[in-house]
């Protein structure tokens, strides 16, 4: 289970919890457990995605070849691995509570759960094995992308300010504006991930990210404003 949560590419969305509770006046340790479950969920999500296969077809000429990993482990043990630490991650959700904020945990839950399934993450990787099938076309290429970088990044990165604003106490209006928040932060490092650095949608997304922090003026903003610093 460490092998596999730190061994897959680090992730802001964590961190984006942790900020996005404090930003409405939660304290860290609040969030810390959610911020625990994101990462634990993004790390399966890696595993099954890039599990040791001999049989996946390859690379089309023109597509992106897959990133090498560094596979310690068979295919077996990585699939159930991946598999066991999901269910891990909702425990710890789950443990974290004294029953005082039996509702707010719950909500996170239901948060985590849609932005890692089938409308999610899944949807994501799913959308990536068709586009890797695609005819190759330019145009139909880069908005192909922008959808996976939508459900993906963008989703997880949605998902982490709410848990964060969630479990800090944040009023609905507050809540919101994180979740849109987090969803332009990842948006610009999926992009820029995909080498859009430049990009229209990138300069735009980070546009609007920061028209969103101005919701909170009042508030301390330097902190979760770092992660428009790509």
């Amino acid at each position: 289970m460490h092998h596999h949560v730190f061994t897959a590419p680090k992730t802001t969305v964590p961190a984006l919890c942790l900020a996005a509770c404090e930003l409405v006046g939660g304290q860290r340790h609040h969030a810390i457990s959610a911020a625990s479950a994101l990462l634990i969920m993004e790390s399966a999500t890696y595993t099954h995605e890039h599990l040791p296969l001999t049989d996946r077809p390859k690379p089309k000429p023109g597509t992106k070849p897959r990133p090498v990993v560094n596979h310690v482990y068979g295919p077996s043990v990585e699939l159930m691995t991946g598999d066991g630490i999901v269910p891990f991650g909702f425990e710890l959700l789950a443990r974290s509570d004294g029953g005082e904020n039996s509702e707010r945990i719950l909500r996170v839950m239901v948060e985590i759960s849609r932005a890692v399934g089938s409308g999610g993450v899944i949807e994501a990787q799913y959308r990536k094995t068709l586009d890797g099938e695609s005819n190759g076309e330019e145009m139909c290429h880069v908005e192909e992308i922008k959808r996976v970088v939508e459900k993906y990044e963008g989703g997880l990165h949605a998902c982490g300010a709410v848990c964060g604003g969630v479990l800090g106490g944040g009023c609905e209006e507050e809540i919101e504006r994180l979740r849109k928040f987090g969803f332009y932060v990842g948006i610009i490092q999926g992009m820029i991930k995909r080498g859009f650095k430049e990009d229209k949608e990138v300069i735009e997304a980070r546009n609007l990210a920061l028209q969103e922090l101005q919701f909170f003026k009042d508030k301390e903003v330097d902190a979760i404003k770092t992660f428009l610093n790509i």
